[in-house]
């Protein structure tokens, strides 16, 4: 059983949250969800229509992005290799590296649905915190794959389109029959959530979240001995 540190978790905390504020190509990005709220804020459609597309660019452009970048920065001072190395547990250094975009997204999110005016059931509630784990996740594979922060653009761009928009994809499937997929992908799930299904929806995120992070946990050993 792996120990787990709060204290070098908090150090790893506060270490991303000086990168991520000194860094403002890379903090400028959680104003962009904000916005889409605005502007989405008056049309005429459902309130929980409302909010997957302000939630899409979230979970895109703020948890993977973000996640990414900050990994990504890591490995370009040759920083992490010997965060991998260090005392601290490899739980310590992913909760602690997944902290500070898990809260920023919760900010989001919560910011998102005072705009709209909409209150998100227990369910939903469960839903968002699987999600936003999922995409720290896949945030955390693409930073390791990345050499850079900017090679991050590159690697974490098929998470941006693909994974966040799964009920946009959905509207070509008539045209392009291999999109039908895009109904498992979590965004679809979360929308799905959203018009009243509950266990189905719950249970596939749950699926992605924990695929996603034995992926990232396989990478991140893998690091330690490469």
């Amino acid at each position: 059983m792996m120990n787990i540190s709060f204290t070098r978790i908090q150090a790893i905390f506060m270490k991303d949250y000086k990168e991520f504020s000194r860094n403002y190509a890379i903090s400028v990005m959680i104003f962009v969800p904000l916005i889409m709220t605005f502007l989405y804020r008056d049309m005429e459609i459902d309130v929980a229509q409302k909010l997957m597309f302000p939630l899409a660019i979230t979970f895109g452009m703020v948890t993977a992005f973000i996640q990414a970048a900050l990994i990504a920065e890591e490995k370009e001072r040759n920083t992490l290799r010997s965060l991998l190395l260090s005392p601290a547990s490899l739980a310590d250094i992913l909760i602690g590296k997944s902290a500070l975009v898990s809260a920023i997204t919760a900010i989001i999110i919560g910011l998102c649905c005072y705009i709209i005016g909409y209150m998100p059931s227990a369910a939903m509630i469960v839903a968002l915190i699987l999600s936003t784990l999922f995409y720290a996740a896949l945030g955390t594979i693409c930073g390791l794959f990345a050499k850079s922060t900017l090679e991050t653009t590159f690697t974490v761009l098929p998470v941006v389109i693909i994974f966040p928009f799964g009920p946009m994809l959905l509207m070509f499937a008539e045209r392009f029959s291999v999109l039908n997929i895009a109904k498992w992908l979590p965004s679809s799930q979360l929308a799905d959530l959203a018009q009243g299904d509950i266990s189905i929806p719950i249970i596939g995120i749950l699926i992605w979240t924990i695929a996603a992070w034995v992926i990232a946990i396989i990478l991140c050993k893998k690091r330690m001995v490469d």
